[in-house]
């Protein structure tokens, strides 16, 4: 059995237009605080894991591990760069998982980052694109606007699902996002507002999107003998009692559903067994919704709602704020943001604070189980994380 594994030290940096930061700037802000709220120096660390998607595509940098881990002073220690298209920062967060749990490593910083806004839009569109099959997606110019609406489209028409029922979704999302400071959109908007709004590709509109920003979050995980190294005992412990990691196919055409996310499933069984527990246990959980329809379909393939169903139960209040659990308190990818290699990095530590009762937005008082989820393409590559307070 693994040895048990703790976070012990989060950070964020606002996602946002960072015109001002590099990428070493904003992953050094967000390890530095993570390292600071434990009493940890970049010295103590065993390895450090970078989750980032575009840096070689935009950036033309590939070395990132060893790039980030010495920019903080890290330097002569195990280092990893993982990439998993948007999942990156959840399969990183698996990986130092695996690293601290087999007792290879006591202290591991895990960090996501993403610098996406210095680049023009199709230029990001196209890197984007790059996650999905490059043969018979890409090549064809298949967006993933474009795939998530065939997803949305079926989905829709499939269970009846109105347009005003499935714009809850978002503004639920801004809702949530105007009590975070680290959210990049903290305004409201109404179901009319999405309705209304540029089509993208329809029947996906600018407001079921996620936008585009720059952000870094970081997590710092540690073994029963990291814990006895921290310069600060922490007040409230939080163990990472579960971990499921699935695959899928890239390309949409040959998957065995289309309005549903099956390699979620099987991530969230794994990630369930392992800590022991029921969806119904979940008091909190955020969860990948670069789109509405993904964020519908994440609730339903989590077991939080039945096929069909998720759309039409949001539209009636449920998963708000003051139920159980409550999803995407932080906004998540519609409107805290989705910087993308960081996204899963985010939702961990989101989650972290949650349960340690110190998330500085929408709080839901009284946690001891959440679930972050992470998406890399259209569901061909996805983590999910159950955390648990253990006092």
């Amino acid at each position: 059995m693994p040895g048990p594994v703790y976070i012990v030290g989060v950070g964020l940096t606002k996602v946002s237009r960072h015109f001002d930061k590099s990428l070493i700037d904003l992953f050094a802000e967000a390890s530095l605080k993570a390292l600071e709220e434990a009493g940890v120096e970049p010295r103590d660390l065993d390895a450090v894991v970078v989750g980032n998607m575009l840096a070689n595509s935009l950036g033309s940098q590939d070395s990132l591990g060893a790039l980030l881990a010495t920019s903080i002073g890290a330097r002569y220690k195990a280092a990893f760069h993982v990439k998993a298209a948007c999942g990156s920062g959840g399969v990183a967060v698996y990986t130092g998982y695996s690293l601290v749990a087999s007792g290879l490593a006591d202290l591991v910083l895990v960090g996501g980052v993403e610098k996406m806004t210095d680049y023009p839009t199709p230029v990001i569109t196209t890197a984007l694109a790059q996650a999905g099959e490059a043969e018979y997606e890409v090549f064809y110019g298949a967006s993933f606007a474009a795939l998530n609406a065939l997803m949305m489209r079926l989905y829709m028409e499939k269970y009846g699902v109105s347009r005003d029922e499935m714009s809850e979704w978002p503004v639920m999302m801004h809702a949530n996002a105007e009590k975070n400071p680290y959210a990049q959109i903290r305004r409201r908007i109404s179901r009319e507002d999405v309705a209304k709004s540029r089509v993208v590709a329809d029947p996906i509109r600018l407001l079921d999107s996620s936008p585009i920003g720059d952000g870094a979050a970081a997590v710092l995980l540690a073994s029963e003998n990291g814990l006895k190294k921290l310069g600060k005992k922490p007040d409230v412990l939080v163990e990472i009692a579960g971990v499921g990691l699935a695959v899928d196919t890239v390309e949409l055409s040959n998957r065995e559903e289309l309005d549903a996310i099956p390699a979620l499933r099987y991530a969230a069984l794994q990630a369930y067994n392992m800590a022991g527990i029921e969806p119904k246990k979940l008091d909190v959980v955020e969860v990948h919704d670069a789109f509405t329809i993904t964020g519908i379909l994440s609730l339903e393939a989590l077991g939080l709602a039945e096929k069909g169903k998720a759309a039409k139960l949001v539209a009636e209040g449920r998963f708000h704020p003051g139920d159980k659990p409550v999803a995407n308190p932080s906004g998540g990818l519609k409107a805290r943001g989705h910087p993308v290699g960081a996204t899963g990095v985010y939702q961990v530590a989101e989650i972290t604070m949650q349960l340690r009762g110190d998330f500085p937005g929408v709080k839901v008082e009284g946690a001891e189980y959440g679930l972050a989820s992470n998406i890399g393409g259209d569901g061909s590559t996805i983590t999910a994380i159950v955390l648990r307070r253990v006092r």
